[in-house]
C-alpha cells in the first residue's frame, strides 16, 4: 500500500479503501479484535463516545475515540437515512489513526463493512461470556442491514439449530428468515411474544426510540435468556423495557457512557452496570445460575474500533 502524495520531509497518509477492508474482515478477525478490546478497558483509558448530527439534524454521527499504550484512534460512524434513495447504504464508518510522533493523521481506513463485524462481535463476546453454554434458540429483533451480522456471529459461540426473526415490518422479517435460511441457518419469522418465549439468545439491532413502544414486553422473557441490545447508541433511543431493566443483570461496554447513551439510560439509578472487560478478565462474576437473565447494553466504545483497524492492518502486514 502506497502512502498519498506528502510534501517532502512530511509523512505520507496511508489510504485504505472500504474494498480493502471488506474483503479482509471477517467473523474470526472481528472476534479476536473485540476480545483484545474488552481486556484492554479493564486497565487502559476508555474515552467516552459522543453522539451528534449533521446540518439535517436527522443525519446522525458518533465520535469514538480511544488510545492504547501504542496507538490512538478516531472513529466517525455515520448514519444518513436518505442514502438508500442514492443506492447507498446509510450507516459508514471512518477510523481515523494518529501518527503518535507528531499528532498527526497516519492513516485512514474506511471501515463500513467491516463496522458491522465489528458491532457484532461484541455482541458476540457477550453471548460467549454470559449466556447459557447450552443455548440453542436465537431470536434477533431487527430485518435492517445489522441482523444477519448478529446471526452469523452468534453462531460461531453457541450451537445455534434455530432462528426466530421478529420485524415490525413482516414482509421484511420473511425476507431476512430467507437470506438466513439461505446461508445455511434454521430460520423462520416469528412475532415478538413467540420469539422471546422459544429464545436462549435475544440479539436486538434496531433503531427503536424512546418516544415508540419497546420491542417487547418483560414478562415474555424466560429465565436463563441472555439479551445484547446494540441499538441505543444516543440519547432518546430504547429497545427494551424499563421493567426488563430492574429486574435483570445488566453488563456493558463502558458503565457511565451506558448510561447517559445506551440502553441503560432507561434503567433505575440504582442498578448496578458491570463492565464487560472485567468479566472477561474473571474481575466480575458474570451469570451466576441457569435463571439469571442478562442483558449486554453495546453502546460502543472507541477501542472497538482501534484493535479492529490494528488487526486488518496486521493482516495486510502493514506496521504503524
Amino acid at each position: 500500500m502506497q502512502p498519498a502524495d506528502s510534501k517532502p520531509g512530511t509523512p505520507g497518509l496511508l489510504y485504505i479503501t472500504e474494498e480493502q477492508t471488506a474483503a479482509l474482515v471477517d467473523e474470526s478477525l472481528a472476534f479476536e479484535a473485540a476480545r483484545a478490546a474488552f481486556a484492554a478497558t479493564v486497565d487502559g483509558a476508555v474515552f467516552p463516545s459522543q453522539a451528534v448530527h449533521g446540518s439535517d439534524p436527522r443525519n446522525r454521527f458518533t465520535l469514538k475515540p480511544s488510545a492504547s499504550a501504542t496507538h490512538a484512534s478516531v472513529k466517525i460512524g455515520t448514519y444518513w437515512p436518505d442514502n438508500l434513495k442514492q443506492g447507498l447504504p446509510r450507516h459508514h464508518s471512518t477510523l481515523l489513526l494518529f501518527d503518535q510522533t507528531i499528532g498527526r493523521i497516519a492513516a485512514l481506513l474506511e471501515l463500513g463493512t467491516a463496522n458491522a463485524y465489528r458491532t457484532a462481535a461484541a455482541d458476540a463476546l457477550a453471548v460467549d461470556l454470559l449466556a447459557r453454554k447450552d443455548a440453542t434458540t436465537l431470536a434477533v429483533f431487527g430485518t435492517g442491514h445489522q441482523a444477519a451480522y448478529e446471526v452469523r456471529a452468534v453462531s460461531r459461540v453457541r450451537p445455534i439449530d434455530q432462528v426466530l426473526v421478529e420485524g415490525r415490518d413482516k414482509a421484511r422479517a420473511g425476507q431476512l428468515a430467507d437470506l438466513l435460511t439461505a446461508q445455511g441457518h434454521d430460520a423462520r419469522a416469528a412475532d415478538a411474544k413467540e420469539a422471546c418465549a422459544q429464545a436462549d439468545v435475544i440479539v436486538t439491532a434496531t433503531t427503536a426510540q424512546a418516544d415508540t413502544p419497546p420491542l417487547l414486553e418483560a414478562p415474555w422473557v424466560r429465565p436463563g435468556t441472555h439479551i445484547s441490545c446494540m441499538g441505543a447508541d444516543a440519547p432518546g433511543k430504547r429497545e427494551l423495557p424499563p421493567e426488563l431493566l430492574a429486574s435483570a443483570r445488566l453488563f456493558c461496554d463502558l458503565p457511565e457512557q451506558a448510561r447517559r447513551m445506551g440502553e441503560s439510560q432507561h434503567a433505575p439509578e440504582d442498578a448496578a452496570l458491570t463492565a464487560l472487560g472485567d468479566v472477561l478478565t474473571a474481575r466480575a462474576r458474570g451469570r451466576d445460575g441457569g435463571d439469571d437473565v442478562t442483558v449486554f447494553d453495546s453502546s460502543g466504545i472507541g477501542l472497538q474500533d482501534l484493535y479492529l483497524g490494528l488487526a486488518l492492518l496486521k493482516k495486510m502486514d502493514v506496521a504503524l
